[in-house]
């Protein structure tokens, strides 16, 4: 297990108490998708990197790494709202407030016996995590809606050409968006356990439903149990003027 200790217990419980400073806002527990998934814990935040200031690490009893210490403002903000909504993720799932750590893909590193996602967009961050005995991986993304003429633009390098077929060019903004999300949150929850990238047009959306739930299928082998044609639900939903999808491997 790697994580970096916010000194003690009695101090993990003060710091996720102290008040957050004007960078983030709006710290808090909730399940805005249609669908529970048993166990797991999503908290998100709101931030604004324009009022992230030096002391606002040491006043969330978060160390930011070296590589997060030289990046700009909007990234910090983001590593720090991601990460104080994974702790408080934690603190709710274990009774323990830990900071995941970065590995050496980048990706966080979370405690063992512990599946997790964060994911940041245009001023929101959040988290889930739950115990690896419900779930073998989650993959938690979020977006704002892309304007119409960029979705577009990316339509072909998103949309593999059967999804092409299936689309509404009324709802082109939506549909690539909703792709892109579901295609990210696969990748996160697959990569952990197959150690091994994919790329867009080797997933597909199958079908999505208004009410939040979607199907998703592989277009290549990833190992043996993720293979050419292996389907795996996912799920949705906007709020806060983004969309939140999701894809737990049970």
């Amino acid at each position: 297990m790697i994580a970096i200790p916010l000194h003690d217990q009695a101090g993990q419980n003060a710091h996720m108490n102290t008040a957050l400073p004007a960078c983030l806002s709006d710290l808090r527990q909730h399940w805005p998708l249609p669908e529970d998934v048993p166990g797991a814990h999503l908290f998100s935040s709101r931030f604004d990197h324009g009022a992230l200031t030096a002391e606002d690490f040491a006043q969330c009893g978060i160390a930011p790494p070296v590589s997060i210490q030289r990046s700009v403002a909007k990234r910090q903000a983001e590593y720090l709202a991601g990460r104080v909504c994974a702790r408080g993720a934690l603190l709710a799932l274990t009774g323990e407030g830990q900071v995941p750590a970065i590995g050496a893909d980048r990706a966080p590193v979370w405690p063992e016996q512990i599946v997790g996602s964060i994911t940041h967009g245009s001023g929101r961050a959040a988290a889930v995590v739950a115990h690896r005995d419900h779930c073998q991986g989650l993959g938690l993304d979020i977006e704002s809606l892309l304007p119409a003429a960029r979705a577009e633009r990316l339509c072909a390098e998103i949309l593999t050409p059967a999804e092409m077929t299936r689309m509404d060019p009324a709802q082109v903004d939506t549909l690539v968006t909703l792709t892109f999300s579901l295609k990210e949150s696969l990748f996160k929850a697959l990569y952990p356990l197959v150690g091994q990238r994919f790329y867009f047009e080797h997933a597909e959306v199958l079908q999505w439903s208004a009410e939040g739930h979607a199907r998703l299928r592989l277009l290549t082998d990833l190992s043996p149990e993720f293979g050419d044609g292996f389907e795996i639900d996912g799920q949705f939903a906007w709020f806060d003027g983004h969309l939140l999808s999701l894809v737990a491997v049970r």
